[in-house]
């Protein structure tokens, strides 16, 4: 395994990664909002992906764990092309993407804009247009007003007791990338996992996910006492199993 590493995305700014060689198709894991590429999920498909012989690669993106940037200054576009960055320079071969919560809001934009380098999705409680869905849509005129004035909202954390804050520059740059309003141009395998319980992301978002693609090949599985995080034990064997599948569809043996 090698250690962590430093890919240049611009004169100023570099992002930080951990990637394995092997066998393609390889796996990249795109992490969640706030989040980085040493959580639950990640660490157990990298283990996974070395004890198979598997590319793998994780990364932090911008403003997000070891990468350089500042966390409210970046947003949707930058970890977008954090992403298609490290799919471009850090990668060879077809490759399935793994994105959790932002991460698979994220996978969907670098499946569009890279669409003969992607084997498959699989979606981890995916959350395409939450900027506009879950924060935006849901407030009151005045609390717009407030946001659009202080540049930003503060939000209570479910997972800490200091709260989140979205700055309104995030809205606005996530209006370019709104996926779940037309039909999305995507054909590869996609496997979406979500669950129920999820307090941050409705279930729906996944049966209005898989409306939009235009992929035939499109297979939810929802767990119904599973939260946001989707890190037990249990989700995690889930995990495993469908990339398994997925893999053994790609290159049947």
């Amino acid at each position: 395994m090698q250690s962590l590493a430093w890919h240049s995305i611009n004169q100023s700014g570099k992002i930080a990664y951990n990637r394995l060689a092997g066998k393609t198709p390889g796996i990249i894991f795109l992490c969640g909002h706030g989040s980085d590429m040493d959580g639950s999920k990640a660490l157990f498909l990298e283990s996974w992906a070395q004890q198979q012989g598997r590319a793998f690669l994780r990364f932090d993106y911008s403003g997000h764990g070891q990468s350089d940037g500042a966390f409210l200054e970046t947003n949707i576009s930058d970890w977008t092309r954090d992403a298609i960055a490290v799919l471009d320079d850090l990668t060879t071969g077809p490759q399935i993407l793994v994105g959790s919560s932002l991460g698979g809001w994220i996978m969907l934009n670098v499946a569009l804009a890279r669409p003969n380098r992607i084997a498959g999705l699989i979606g981890i409680a995916a959350a395409p247009d939450f900027t506009e869905d879950l924060i935006w849509q849901p407030l009151d005129d005045d609390q717009r007003n407030k946001m659009k004035n202080d540049g930003q909202i503060v939000m209570e954390n479910p997972y800490a007791d200091d709260p989140v804050i979205y700055p309104y520059h995030l809205i606005e740059d996530g209006r370019q990338y709104l996926r779940l309003r037309a039909p999305l141009a995507i054909t590869a395998p996609v496997r979406l996992l979500q669950g129920m319980n999820d307090a941050e992301v409705p279930w729906q978002t996944a049966t209005r996910l898989a409306d939009c693609l235009q992929s035939d090949d499109v297979v939810l599985h929802f767990d119904k006492s599973a939260t946001h995080r989707f890190s037990e034990p249990a989700q995690l064997r889930l995990l495993e199993t469908v990339l398994v599948m997925l893999l053994d569809q790609l290159d049947p043996k």
